[in-house]
């Protein structure tokens, strides 16, 4: 207890008037606490107050006194007085100086004073000293005390005594011994219950979680049984937190296995075999949550060892407000990323169109998305920007269509449109990879140089290269459908008609520089009114002659 207290009354923290020793209720208390731990304890009966009868009893009260405040007083001696007259603010006699107190066994409390002589020193009061013996009786653990020796009774490092310092080992050994007993049986219990599901997942985690339980019974028995040493208040609070401490650090041990077996049943679970692309980011998800566990854990232990977690807390809150702002962009990728993981828009392999790229999806990565074009060039897309793009993947659909238009001359007559209508229909009933209730074939209407029959149908195929191989059969059938039918395939054409106009008087009649006359062809050519028709729109009327000129 001395060696704790000791940093705070320091050779700088002494006041500023030295005083002899005993001459303040601080000074006499250190030397009193310094004289005992070093074992002189008839130099440290000098400062109890005995009558004429017990000077021969002053060392064992000494010993004794020590070790009930070892056991229930804890001095901060910065707040005893270094006042020559003891606290003059307190409302106990000035020559009394309060410094603890002792709980007994009535649930009650003795005060522990120091009395001020007429020579000036302070010592423990004579009321406080006729306590001594009751005090010491009551005592847990006294036995070892009055028979060990000495030495081992002298205090050691944290002024935990040497023969506390010896069993400590030996303490935590036997603990480990049994946690480890305790522990299999835990196991054994459990496994009973875990046998009887189907899963696989908890057997494995009952394996992981051996470590852990073993430990969690170990420093549960000892924290159990350090009571029986007898620690001093301090030393056995210390003690205490250290043991709180490891349990939380156990404990999010088997935190950290529960997430690895977590992460490794979902892993092996039917819907990630289904969802490949939110499989890949189960290990992110693990990582993520392992990160936190760590933060919670060192924040937990730090305040179970007596550090202020308050500024750290606010730092790592200040810490991720600049770090979201910083990484703006990497944090909306990644949230992307785990949409695009939930969602499922496309998986990994998929063929898809999003906005003007098309492709087939490469990868999908903690960043961005690659998709892989049909020129072999590789896209990466920002999975931000995915996560609002409109997305059109290929691969859920259960068939392929074909789509198209046949145009057929306009000298085509209506039997033979009939008869290339039902050779068309024919065609697409009688393929086998055609489904039947797609099938589409309609006149549609008078194009601009055609006459045009809508097709349209589906391919009960998903395989975009054999579609491309049925579409080959099919459109080569209808090109025989319309020879057979006497018809042919439509060209974009245009027809010119020309008609012949009035004679154009010479430049010279006219005043008017001479120019040659343009021939028929080139004059219809170049006349605005001349009459331009696509394929069957009729032309306009000739144009009336223009008038001659007056003389």
């Amino acid at each position: 207890m001395f060696a704790l207290v000791t940093g705070l009354i320091g050779v700088g923290s002494a006041p500023a008037r030295a005083q002899p020793p005993g001459q303040t209720p601080r000074s006499a208390l250190h030397h009193y606490l310094e004289l005992s731990r070093e074992g002189r304890f008839a130099e440290a009966a000098r400062y109890l107050e005995l009558d004429g009868g017990e000077p021969a009893a002053g060392p064992e009260l000494a010993r004794h006194l020590k070790a009930v405040l070892d056991r229930h007083v804890w001095f901060d001696l910065e707040r005893v007085s270094a006042e020559v007259h003891g606290n003059a603010e307190d409302d106990v006699d000035p020559d009394i100086e309060e410094v603890g107190k002792v709980p007994t066994v009535a649930g009650a409390t003795d005060p522990v004073r120091l009395h001020r002589g007429g020579d000036g020193v302070w010592r423990f009061a004579a009321t406080t000293v006729a306590r001594i013996d009751a005090w010491y009786q009551a005592l847990a653990g006294r036995w070892i005390m009055e028979h060990l020796p000495a030495w081992m009774m002298r205090p050691g490092p944290y002024d935990i005594l040497i023969w506390q310092w010896i069993v400590l080992p030996g303490l935590v050994l036997a603990a480990w011994f049994v946690g480890m007993l305790l522990g299999r049986i835990t196991r054994s219990v459990l496994q009973r219950l875990v046998s009887k599901t189907q899963s696989t997942w908890d057997d494995h985690l009952l394996d992981r979680l051996a470590g852990p339980l073993k430990w969690l019974w170990a420093v549960a028995l000892v924290r159990a049984a350090v009571p029986l040493l007898g620690l001093y208040a301090p030393a056995a609070a210390s003690v205490g937190a250290l043991l709180r401490a490891l349990l939380f650090l156990f404990f999010f041990w088997g935190l950290f296995r529960l997430i690895d077996t977590g992460g490794r049943a979902i892993t092996a679970s039917r819907w990630a075999v289904q969802m490949s692309a939110s499989r890949s980011l189960v290990p992110l998800g693990m990582r993520v949550a392992k990160a936190v566990v760590a933060v919670i854990a060192v924040i937990s232990l730090l305040s179970e060892l007596g550090y202020p977690v308050a500024s750290l807390i606010a730092g790592l809150g200040i810490g991720g407000i600049a770090l979201a702002l910083a990484a703006q962009k990497t944090v909306e990728n990644l949230f992307g990323a785990f949409s695009i993981g939930v969602d499922q828009p496309f998986r990994e392999g998929d063929g898809v169109k999003i906005d003007d790229v098309i492709g087939t999806v490469e990868a999908i990565g903690l960043r961005s998305t690659r998709i892989r074009t049909p020129d072999r060039t590789l896209i990466s897309m920002p999975n931000g920007r995915l996560a609002d793009a409109k997305v059109e993947n290929f691969a859920p659909r259960d068939r392929i269509r074909l789509a198209t238009t046949i145009g057929l001359v306009y000298d085509t007559s209506a039997v033979q449109m009939k008869q290339v209508l039902d050779g068309l229909a024919e065609v697409l009933r009688n393929h086998p990879r055609i489904v039947p209730d797609t099938i589409v074939v309609r006149f549609k209407g008078f194009g601009a140089h055609s006459l045009d029959i809508e097709v349209d149908t589906c391919f009960g195929t998903t395989d975009f290269a054999e579609f491309r191989i049925l579409r080959e059969e099919v459109l080569l059938a209808f090109m025989a459908v319309v020879e057979q039918a006497g018809s042919a395939l439509a060209l974009p054409t245009r027809t010119i008609y020309v008609t012949d106009g009035p004679p154009r008087r010479s430049a010279a009649a006219d005043g008017r520089a001479s120019a040659p006359a343009p021939a028929p062809e080139e004059e219809a050519a170049e006349d605005p009114r001349a009459a331009v028709r696509a394929d069957g729109d009729d032309p306009e009327p000739p144009l009336p002659p223009r008038p001659e000129p007056a003389p």
